[in-house]
């Protein structure tokens, strides 16, 4: 597959991509800016992708150590290239395997903070990408909002987070399956591509044996402007920035 070699504002991050297959969205920008990272040791991504998101955390904390797991052996493989692009062996690391498989990738109670950009289709719903990146990456192919929840609560240390962006329609799906899985929601942000528009993402933080009570902060709109209008909002432009938010 043919790559395009991009350029990221934030951290100046060099990032190989298909031409034609998987590309990052704004959705690891918005989550990255999300997280409450500070006193995290031990970062673990599911669902990687390309490794945007560990690298992004990389330039925007001092964490000694982010993993980034990726069933797809292609991206996974794009992924350490990305990591050696940017000079970050040395604090970040790229696995290939299942997240439905996790017990046998990684010991349990093992991360402070673990984040995911999962796949936001069900198997049954809409069309499904023609080539595998965009399939897997998209619909829940090789697993299902159940099984990143739950790799997450094997994988955090009590009192740990999970970070999660996801789609606003599925977020009662979202809240049961944390609960189910001993992760409380603790901080909620609804995202709109623009005032008067309902959401249509959201941001979710949860605590692993965390009580409950719920924060639900100030919408994110994404766009300014009316309809028609494509410009980022000063607050997503500032996401872009090194510094931050």
């Amino acid at each position: 597959m043919k790559e395009t070699l991009d350029t990221l504002t934030i951290g100046k991050i060099q990032l190989l991509q298909g031409e034609s297959g998987y590309r990052y969205s704004l959705d690891p920008i918005l989550l990255s800016r999300f997280v409450n990272i500070k006193r995290s040791v031990r970062v673990i991504d599911l669902g990687s992708g390309c490794g945007i998101l560990p690298l992004l955390l990389a330039r925007l904390s001092d964490v000694k150590e982010l993993i980034g797991i990726e069933i797809q052996s292609g991206l996974a493989e794009r992924s350490r290239r990305n990591v050696k692009l940017n000079a970050l062996q040395d604090r970040v690391q790229i696995l290939q395997g299942d997240i439905c498989d996790i017990r046998n990738l990684l010991p349990v109670n093992c991360a402070d903070l673990v984040v995911s950009n999962p796949p936001y289709r069900r198997r049954d719903s809409g069309r499904i990408a023609p080539d595998e990146e965009r399939a897997i990456a998209r619909h829940e192919l090789a697993g299902q909002l159940s099984d990143f929840v739950a790799a997450g609560s094997w994988l955090l240390k009590n009192g740990g987070c999970f970070a999660v962006i996801y789609l606003a329609e599925r977020l009662p799906e979202l809240m049961a399956a944390m609960v189910a899985a001993r992760i409380e929601p603790k901080r909620l942000r609804m995202v709109h591509p623009r005032q008067g528009v309902a959401a249509k993402m959201v941001l979710l933080e949860g605590l692993k044996g965390g009580r409950p009570g719920l924060q639900v902060e100030r919408p994110l709109y994404i766009y300014s402007g009316h309809e028609a209008g494509r410009d980022y909002t000063e607050e997503v432009l500032q996401m872009y920035g090194d510094l931050p938010v």
